[in-house]
């Protein structure tokens, strides 16, 4: 018998048929009150060491479709260790084929992190002396808005803040920010120490908790994308980024890391604010010497592929990077993963992966070690 379900956390998919294990044809939902989607996670129970193909049949319409060319799927019996799996895009449907080793198997866009994970993060994160967790309100959902204070509070110190996962199918953000808390509440870590004498880390593990949950790909509970939200918020509407700007308003911001998953391109980079108003040569040099310290503490890291860079005065300022860039006057990226592999490092078994994501996170405190003091 075979039985497909996607009914528990961050879960999305539809069945359309399930006949035999060779013709198993599904379809992704969508967000909800949205087009956008992208995000699959489903368990299949059936027979093991058969061949299955399952055929995801709307792929081809989906938010991103060139992001399914050269893409592994991912799946995991156990759920913590994520394999990729063989997958073919027509053009239109996402072929898997895979002959099972166990009778349950679970498949998903990339490695998930749950929100009882998230859970886990904030509490365990809370139990360092180094770090508060603060509850800044709820999303329309009802769920908690937290948020992570790492040091001692003090005027002399900078403030760096850190958000991730404003597009809840972009979950590799989460896994770098555990990465990211691990090391620096290492207090054997001389980084991490030399870090938290200079500056105050402000980290928001899961921007859209309700999306996350929801299975959605880059939307809220009613199909806001938070990262277009940043220039008018609103509670009714968005009130993940509202309560979080209000607080960034209320301490103020000297640097800011948005993290994020990028469908298409093969590799770790960033995307600067070079087209807001607020740009100027000392924001140039620190960007400058941020990427050169992180491309020194991570050969994961990159500057030869990524975004188009901004003309002066050309950015879209509803996004989180570009406001909070130009609203205090800092250094501000956007770091982007892939869902696909890092194609100067590529891995064939894992691709990029939870455990590259969260080493990745590890990495990128040199480089902000590098620029904290001229911020």
């Amino acid at each position: 018998m075979i039985k497909i379900t996607s009914n528990f956390d961050s879960g999305n998919i539809e069945v359309i048929a399930a006949t035999s294990p060779t013709d198993i044809r599904l379809n992704i939902r969508q967000d909800n009150q949205s087009e956008f989607y992208q995000w699959f996670h489903f368990r299949l129970s059936t027979t093991e060491r058969v061949e299955h193909r399952l055929r995801i049949e709307n792929c081809g319409d989906s938010a991103y479709p060139k992001g399914w060319a050269d893409y592994q799927a991912v799946a995991s019996y156990d759920r913590e260790t994520w394999f990729r799996v063989e997958t073919h895009f027509d053009g239109q449907a996402l072929e898997i084929r895979h002959h099972p080793e166990h009778n349950s198997i679970y498949f998903a866009y990339f490695a998930p992190y749950s929100y009882e994970r998230h859970q886990d993060l904030l509490h365990e994160a809370q139990t360092s002396p180094l770090c508060e967790l603060h509850e800044l309100g709820e999303t329309l959902d009802g769920r908690d808005m937290s948020l992570l204070v790492v040091g001692e509070p003090d005027d002399s110190k900078k403030k760096v803040w850190i958000t991730a996962r404003q597009h809840p199918g972009e979950s590799m953000a989460e896994w770098f920010v555990e990465g990211l808390l691990e090391r620096l509440l290492d207090e054997d870590d001389a980084v991490a120490k030399v870090l938290l004498q200079n500056a105050v880390f402000y980290i928001v593990p899961n921007m859209n908790p309700d999306g996350s949950v929801r299975g959605h790909l880059r939307t809220n509970a009613v199909g806001a994308n938070l990262n277009r939200e940043w220039q008018t918020p609103t509670m009714e509407r968005s009130p993940e980024v509202f309560l979080v700007r209000e607080k960034m308003l209320e301490t103020g911001v000297d640097m800011f890391l948005d993290i994020h998953g990028d469908e298409n391109l093969p590799y770790n980079f960033v995307a600067g604010s070079e087209g807001v108003p607020a740009f100027n040569d000392r924001i140039d040099k620190l960007q400058e010497r941020f990427k050169a310290a992180w491309l020194m503490a991570s050969p994961d890291f990159q500057t030869t592929h990524g975004y188009a860079i901004d003309a002066p005065g050309q950015a879209n300022m509803t996004l989180g990077t570009t406001w909070v860039s130009n609203q205090f006057e800092c250094l501000g990226y956007t770091v982007e993963m892939p869902f696909k592999d890092n194609n100067d490092l590529p891995d064939e078994l894992y691709g990029w992966s939870d455990v590259r994501a969260a080493q990745f996170g590890r990495d990128v405190l040199p480089a902000v070690l590098a620029v904290v003091k001229d911020l």
